[in-house]
């Protein structure tokens, strides 16, 4: 096997094996990541269980992650709120 693929875009590893649900790598450099919510550095030569979708031919930062539609929209309405507020002429007491 050992195929050359980027682990989430960004670090260089080697393909060591590939099985149905995830591939054994090996990293050709140094570099941080997080596991189960903790910062692990992960050290040249350091064998890692992962998942295929997160190793990628070429290096590429993967694509931004998308906002929740909802929050979008409420967002929009907010600014519209605020837009509409603005311009209204205040009344004096």
């Amino acid at each position: 096997m050992s195929e050359n693929y980027y682990y989430k875009g960004l670090y260089k590893v080697k393909v060591l094996t590939e099985s149905e649900g995830y591939w054994i790598v090996e990293a050709l450099e140094d570099f941080e990541d997080n596991v189960d919510g903790e910062k692990a550095t992960v050290k040249t030569g350091e064998r890692r269980i992962v998942a295929p979708t997160d190793l990628h031919k070429k290096k590429t930062l993967p694509p931004p992650i998308p906002e929740h539609v909802y929050e979008r929209q409420l967002e929009k309405k907010v600014k519209q709120m605020v837009a509409e507020h603005e311009k209204k002429p205040r009344k004096e007491e």
